[in-house]
């Protein structure tokens, strides 16, 4: 099982965007194990960010991602990292493919809603950003069991 970063970012929110989007995670079968709105300081941004430092569009993102709260969820579930990111879509609403998180409510190119981490690496790091020690929570669920395939002992 995987835990990754989701942010439902300030488009989102004020769209009024964040049950619908959320529910897709839970209707896939992934299990929300962190879930809190936040207004994201421009320090917290930065380190969010620091790989893009360098990049044009870098003071533009730390100014939106800063500008209004976001919605910051810890998503866990087989694979999910690859799961969420399929379900979010390509980066720019315009090209993103309908059914997709992107591709159904975005069209922007610069506001497109959702972040997602890209790598277990990427996830643990920003999971350790955005919650604290005791915030991601493990617990079981009933439905587990009609979600995957456990006949083998572990998630299918």
């Amino acid at each position: 099982m995987e835990t990754t970063l989701i942010i439902l970012k300030p488009d989102a929110v004020q769209r009024g965007l964040m049950g619908r989007i959320l529910g897709r995670f839970e209707d896939k079968g992934l299990q929300i194990v962190g879930c809190k709105m936040m207004r994201i300081s421009p320090e917290l941004a930065a380190r969010h960010y620091e790989a893009h430092r360098e990049r044009p569009f870098y003071p533009g993102l730390v100014k939106f991602m800063t500008s209004q709260p976001v919605l910051v969820l810890a998503v866990r579930g087989n694979g999910a990292i690859g799961v969420c990111r399929k379900m979010m879509g390509a980066t720019f609403g315009s090209k993103a493919e309908p059914g997709t998180i992107r591709g159904d409510f975005g069209v922007s190119n610069s506001f497109n809603l959702i972040h997602g981490s890209d790598s277990p690496e990427a996830a643990e790091r920003e999971l350790g950003l955005f919650f604290a020690p005791g915030e991601v929570l493990t617990y079981e669920r009933a439905v587990e069991g009609w979600v995957y395939d456990l006949s083998g002992g572990k998630p299918e």
